[in-house]
């Protein structure tokens, strides 16, 4: 394969959606143990927007935010150059975000190896990679729907099966909350299911709510027509509340999953969409909410290579088939980040580079 000379890829100086620029740069080249991966799409998180527009602070630890970088993380490729023994050109490979999360619980070093701050991202066309930090492509999935699995997929699959040991998935008999339809809480609802787990999912939009239906929801609530959404969950299940909840809310729905949360249940801390900081006069006694039902209350930062593997062997035998929203073409990339931050998708917003 003949290889170009330089490379399309946009950057960002972390100063908004609409200052990010296409650039060219020269092709880079694999070192000792490396690959050079030709990328074919890539998967949009809410992270990008974020860190587009100089807001994404999670990474503040590793010494601050490099003046300009690529973002992005999640990507499908096909590796073209291989200087190592675990990979062969024409193999079809997927990043894990944070690259040298390989295992086990994550620490603070993981951090500085985030893909797209502090790391450069892969909004690009090419992209030289660590031999470890990747792994390989479901066959079944198009390179579409593969690329929706790094963030959104292993993020749902750590919500559900993080806190149980490697390779004991679980999830038959339980009852999972999931707030909203983006990537994270459509993925989460295609585990639940192919687990056995009765799922019940809101949204402000009845329409996304019909659609999460036709996925296999099991029961729905539009949380404008329904405020006290916490009652209502309570009263589909009985009284009893929910084994697991998604939550990605944040500040003004934290308190209303405490109210619904089953006694020994598991709240997985995964978004902030309605603010970061608790309303004047509503601050939380977490101590007090948790105890009061044996609630565990877990921060998720996705999960290391390890579960990714396992998440993507479950996809396989259940053949899962993640969810695509919308495909832009490479040259439209600011349109895509765009479009994903005004909220209206469901599932995942996909880029594909010619």
């Amino acid at each position: 394969m003949s290889l170009p000379p330089q490379i399309k890829q946009w950057t960002t100086s972390q100063d908004g959606l609409s200052n990010l620029t296409l650039t060219i740069a020269p092709l880079p080249t694999p070192g000792p143990s490396e690959v050079l991966v030709k990328i074919n799409t890539i998967a949009l998180n809410y992270r990008d927007t974020e860190v587009i527009m100089g807001l994404y602070n999670h990474h503040l630890t590793t010494g601050g935010p490099p003046p300009s970088i690529i973002p992005c993380s999640d990507m499908c490729g096909t590796i073209i150059t291989s200087h190592s023994a675990l990979w062969s050109p024409g193999d079809s490979v997927l990043s894990i975000f944070n690259q040298t999360h390989l295992m086990g619980q994550i620490k603070a070093p993981h951090m500085k190896s985030g893909l797209g701050v502090p790391l450069p991202g892969v909004l690009a066309e090419y992209r030289v990679f660590p031999d470890y930090a990747l792994v390989r492509k479901p066959a079944y999935l198009t390179d579409e729907q593969a690329c929706t699995l790094p963030i959104a997929g292993v993020t749902a699959w750590m919500a559900i099966n993080g806190m149980r040991p490697l390779g004991q998935a679980g999830g038959k008999g339980e009852t999972v909350l999931i707030q909203g339809t983006g990537g994270v809480a459509v993925a989460g609802l295609g585990i639940a299911k192919a687990s056995g787990a009765e799922v019940i999912m809101t949204s402000s939009s009845d329409e996304k709510l019909r659609m999460a239906r036709e996925l296999g929801a099991d029961k729905t609530i539009n949380y404008r027509s329904v405020e006290n959404w916490d009652d209502e969950v309570l009263k589909m299940t009985g009284g009893e509340g929910v084994d697991i909840i998604f939550e990605n809310g944040g500040a003004q729905t934290l308190r209303r999953s405490f109210n619904c949360v089953a006694f020994g249940g598991l709240i997985d801390c995964i978004g902030y969409l309605s603010g970061k900081e608790d309303a004047p006069g509503d601050r939380l006694n977490t101590n007090v909410l948790a105890l009061m039902r044996n609630v565990t209350l877990k921060g998720i930062l996705n999960g290391p290579k390890e579960r990714f593997e396992e998440m993507l062997a479950f996809y396989e035998e259940k053949q899962i088939i993640p969810v695509v929203d919308r495909v832009f073409a490479f040259e439209d990339s600011k349109e895509a980040l765009i479009y994903l931050f005004k909220g209206g998708h469901f599932g995942k917003v996909v880029i594909k580079v010619a």
